[in-house]
């Protein structure tokens, strides 16, 4: 048994905290309170620090170790890829167990490779590069035929058949689509008693011609068919509109409908070069320029539409940082606390693989070797909104801190999934997946410079009761992580 002793215990299920010790064995936790003396225990004295639940990444494209232990330095536990998902979820998660995965991981079934089955006769093989590249062909974007749309709509419901994790779905990459076609999902999602992760598609404020709003079609989805409905990163879709979309997102579920919400604290996304949204013509509509969008493996800035438009040509899915919002700028900051404060927001990290010169993308080593690029949202995510709404403005208490990043994203899926129930809470019972960190030093160090500089301030991480992180230290070692499966 391990007894982590008198360390302020912030539970968000009952949104307490006290003084208190927590003892975990056997991949639980046994007790919380006062724990008497054991001699067989190992006793860790964590008097001054917070000890609560493992953050739960809903939002996560990292399918790697590097990355994985650049989110474990920053508090995660779970680490989920739902808004793009991978297919067959079979061989992802085959892949993953066969790697070893340092946090518990787990997908949903990829609305985007579904289509590209059917529209391109691809025969996807749970690769994120993959999936990436193909976003920007033209025959993917358009919409399906009768056919096609049953064709895919059949794969969805044999791989959420199969375990994985709710759909999906990249509508923002197919913008031009017909409607019918999202409602068409929801309803499989409703039917099944799932749910739908959901990059919308283009706002009105960006394209007065779109078929509809974006943010509309997912809260008119959800009151239609009744759909479990998340909408991903409502900062980057929304960017200088959050709060309209945001008070539509309130109305919503004021009428009842069950639609969730999650947020970054970064004014920059990351995505393909071949992304609808990046196409020359499209970039004044966000009030963007070439110079807006900085290449994640060279690091170039791109100096010139001709430039963009040759990137965009000739490897679409070369992943890319795209500036929205000016972080240096007190307005646009006030947006994205905002967004994060918004009730029932939650935190999630839209992480992306680590990339080295050649290409490579993952790595056993640690530290990480030099090189390496990436969104600093990979590394920081969780201690930036931390250091910002805790300490800094004081908009969150610690129990509240902890309910955004660990109990209502492991609440999202726990209606479908066993497996989530007992996370994202402290109290007996729930699982050995618990942080430790400093309230005074937890703090991101990423920057877009310089992204996989690994947080500070996380003290101790227990996945499934064993240790990735150990008094400040990542150990190399420990491949605790887990399957998540509906």
């Amino acid at each position: 048994m391990l007894i982590l002793r008198g360390g302020l215990v912030a539970d968000p299920r009952t949104g307490t905290e006290q003084v208190a010790d927590v003892a975990v064995s056997d991949g639980s936790v046994v007790a919380v309170g006062s724990v008497p003396e054991d001699p067989t225990a190992e006793v860790i004295d964590v008097t001054g620090l917070v000890v609560g639940p493992g953050f739960v990444d809903l939002h996560s494209h990292v399918h790697s170790i590097a990355g994985q232990r650049l989110q474990a330095m920053d508090g995660v536990t779970t680490t989920l890829d739902l808004e793009a998902g991978l297919l067959p979820i079979e061989l992802a998660y085959a892949r993953a167990a066969a790697d070893g995965r340092v946090l518990h991981y787990g997908f949903s079934a990829s609305w985007g490779d579904a289509r590209a089955v059917a529209h391109l006769g691809m025969a996807p093989e749970a690769d994120l590069a993959a999936s990436l590249a193909m976003l920007g062909d033209p025959a993917w974007q358009r919409t399906s035929s009768a056919a096609e749309r049953r064709a895919w709509l059949d794969l969805l419901e044999a791989e959420l058949a199969a375990g994985a994790l709710g759909i999906g779905v990249l509508m923002g990459y197919a913008p031009r689509s017909d409607p019918a076609e999202f409602l068409d999902v929801a309803r499989l999602a409703a039917r099944t008693g799932t749910a739908t992760f959901t990059h919308v598609r283009e706002i009105v404020e960006a394209d007065p011609t779109t078929p509809v709003d974006g943010a509309e079609e997912i809260t008119r989805a959800a009151a239609e068919t009744g759909a479990r409905m998340h909408h991903c990163h409502v900062n980057s879709t929304s960017r200088r509109h959050v709060d309209r979309v945001l008070g539509l997102l309130e109305s919503s579920r004021a009428a009842g409908s069950d639609v969730t919400v999650e947020a970054y604290p970064y004014g920059a996304g990351s995505t393909a070069i071949g992304a609808f949204f990046l196409a020359p013509e499209r970039l004044g509509a966000w009030g963007l320029v070439p110079s807006s969008i900085t290449m994640v493996s060279t690091g170039e800035r791109i100096a010139s539409v001709s430039r963009l438009a040759e990137l965009r040509a000739t490897d679409p899915g070369a992943v890319c940082v795209v500036h929205f919002l000016d972080e240096d700028s007190p307005t646009d900051n006030a947006m994205l606390q905002r967004a994060l404060a918004f009730p029932d927001a939650i935190v999630a990290s839209d992480a992306m693989q680590v990339e080295w010169p050649g290409g490579v993308v993952d790595t056993r080593e640690w530290p990480l070797p030099p090189g390496g690029q990436t969104h600093p949202r990979t590394a920081g995510t969780y201690a930036r909104s931390l250091r910002r709404m805790v300490r800094e403005i004081g908009a969150w208490t610690w129990p509240e801190a902890f309910r955004r990043c660990a109990y209502l994203p492991a609440q999202v899926l726990a209606p479908f999934t066993p497996a989530m129930r007992t996370k994202g809470y402290l109290a007996p019972g729930a699982d050995a997946d618990l942080v430790v960190l400093s309230p005074d030093q937890i703090t991101d160090r990423a920057t877009y410079l310089d992204p996989t500089r690994p947080s500070t301030g996380v003290v101790h991480l227990l996945v499934d009761g064993t240790f990735v992180v150990r008094d400040g230290a990542l150990d190399a070692t420990a491949y605790p992580g887990r399957p998540v499966r509906r």
